[in-house]
């Protein structure tokens, strides 16, 4: 199951070498829905928050626990 809510778009963005974690994020903005977006990084993504910013979008973060 994903953390999203139905009315989200997610994105699981584990396993992925960068920088396509941000190249996947950017594609999903640019696809232009009204949903909100959801990721799942491996890590914090640090570079994503300033180009995020310039791009004229904001953002809100959260760690959250997750079991498998």
């Amino acid at each position: 199951p994903t953390p999203a809510a139905p009315d989200e778009r997610f994105l699981d963005l584990r396993g992925l070498e960068p920088p396509e974690p941000l190249v996947r994020v950017f594609a999903a903005l640019d696809e232009g829905s009204d949903r909100p977006l959801r990721a799942r990084f491996p890590r914090e993504p640090y570079p994503l928050y300033p180009m995020l910013l310039a791009a004229g979008w904001r953002r809100r973060t959260g760690s959250y626990r997750l079991t498998d």
